[in-house]
């Protein structure tokens, strides 16, 4: 079985690292970015299965990065990771955008990811 491909966006070093450690699995591939530019260079060299993105990134930020990705491709898979309530903004993003209100606990992450993963299992 291929493993899940999540690009993960944060541009706090710690949570980054941690988040990405907790998530790294042999089921999962992570790769990791501290900004929206580097995630836009990511995104342009390969499909992700999953794009999670801090909101509240420098330069292009998490929503503006979120737009480009699923007007390109509308069935493109992504969870929002925002310090406040994302509301209506998430149907305007795209049928398959999630958001996690920050703080969040892993286990909580985990049940959006494995939701995620089952229907891309669907496909």
């Amino acid at each position: 079985m291929t493993p899940t491909s999540i690009l993960y966006v944060e541009d706090n070093d710690d949570l980054r690292d941690s988040i990405a450690m907790a998530l790294e699995s042999p089921t999962r591939e992570i790769t990791v970015c501290a900004t929206g530019e580097e995630a836009l260079t990511a995104l342009a060299q390969r499909d992700w299965d999953i794009l999670m993105t801090d909101v509240g990134l420098p330069g292009i930020n998490g929503t503006d990065l979120a737009r480009q990705l699923t007007t390109s491709k509308p069935q493109q898979w992504v969870v929002l990771c925002s310090g406040y309530d994302m509301g209506a903004q998430l149907a305007a993003l795209g049928p398959n955008v999630r958001a996690l209100t920050k703080p969040f606990d892993l286990d909580a992450l985990e049940r959006i990811l494995d939701t995620i993963e089952d229907a891309l299992k669907a496909r």
